[in-house]
């Protein structure tokens, strides 16, 4: 580990910052360094400028991708090396604001239906009915469902925020069946990953939600990209 990275660890560590938001960040700057060939504390401005430009035009990443590249570097020039940061000169993104796409509640059926095991289609009808995000309905556990008020707990989500959904009877049927399916004792967590040695217990892989809805929404079901976070009342 340099020093320069081992300094913006222990930085994003004292304040505390997420696992992904420090990853993210570390590897913004290591690619910042990598591109220009030079340790980042002997670049500039005009360094930050170019590398913008280029994330835009040559590798065509989003405004918001972009602005965390940016944030990434601010971080590490203002709370690492102890610099002055313009915002004039490295200015944020404007960011695109285009309506997400919807599906209908015949679609979403249609959807959670196509799923090629019943695990998968629980999965789907979570993610759906809760309107929680992918990496949240990952980690969800079973005492995180409330019964007596119909409400699931999602803790530790966005921004490491609690925050409660209302949980529906159809829902509520459906996990009681899930977890009369489950062979795997103790049942903690509601979507458990694969059984391996080395992760005992574990839940399920962070980007599984993803990938199932990649795999049942084929274009042959839908002729639009079906949303991963979309709350489904009629669930």
């Amino acid at each position: 580990m340099t020093r320069l990275r081992k300094m913006m660890l222990e930085e994003l560590q004292r304040r505390n910052y997420a696992h992904d938001t420090t990853r993210s960040y570390i590897r913004t700057v290591e690619d910042f360094a990598r591109h220009f060939n030079c340790p980042p504390d002997r670049l500039g401005p005009r360094h930050i400028r170019e590398y913008q430009a280029m994330l835009f035009h040559k590798r065509k990443m989003s405004a918001g991708s972009v602005a965390v590249c940016l944030a990434a570097l601010r971080f590490f020039y203002c709370k690492t090396l102890r610099r002055a940061w313009s915002i004039e000169d490295t200015p944020y993104p404007k960011k695109d604001h285009r309506l997400p796409q919807i599906l209908s509640k015949q679609e979403v059926e249609r959807l959670i239906n196509a799923a090629s095991t019943t695990f998968h289609r629980t999965m789907l009808m979570t993610l759906y009915a809760t309107g929680a995000r992918n990496a949240e309905v990952t980690r969800l556990k079973f005492s995180d469902f409330d019964k007596q008020r119909m409400v699931v707990h999602i803790l530790g989500g966005k921004g490491r925020r609690d925050r409660d959904v209302m949980l529906s009877s159809k829902l509520l049927e459906e996990l009681r069946e899930h977890w009369r399916r489950l062979r795997r004792s103790p049942r903690v967590w509601l979507f458990p990953g694969m059984p391996a040695p080395a992760l005992p217990g574990a839940p399920a892989f962070r980007n599984e939600c993803i990938l199932i809805l990649y795999a049942t929404a084929s274009p042959h079901i839908f002729s639009k990209p079906a949303p991963i976070c979309a709350p489904f009342s009629s669930c």
